[in-house]
């Protein structure tokens, strides 16, 4: 098992995520998205494991102008604006390999051990 987690140091759903695998002893890799984000081949991926991007989207950011640009351009230059904006991004973003969960998703993860 290759897990990644994507958050940022003051959500707790990040920070639950983080405890919910120290717990049980299972070795992660924390990416913190203020400081590295996601490459695009990463955001590829997760979309693809989540459901597209809309998924990705969180309503609750703080960058409402970000959020509302990249929610009405064209499909094709979404996935750009999303990677210049990371910000708008929902976290945690849980990856193990192909898979990926947005949110804490204690369920989703004991079928991957």
């Amino acid at each position: 098992m290759n897990i990644q987690i994507f958050g940022k140091t003051k959500c707790f759903d990040t920070k639950k995520a983080e405890r919910y695998f120290k717990e049980r002893g299972i070795k992660y890799q924390y990416i913190d998205m203020k400081e590295k984000g996601m490459s695009k081949g990463e955001l590829n991926t997760v979309c693809q494991a989540v459901g597209g991007l809309d998924k990705l989207l969180d309503d609750k950011c703080r960058d409402k102008d970000a959020l509302a640009l990249i929610r009405y351009i064209s499909e094709e230059d979404r996935a750009e604006k999303l990677l210049e904006n990371q910000q708008v991004i929902r976290t945690p973003i849980v990856r193990n390999g192909k898979k990926a969960t947005i949110g804490y998703c204690p369920d989703i993860w004991k079928g991957w051990e």
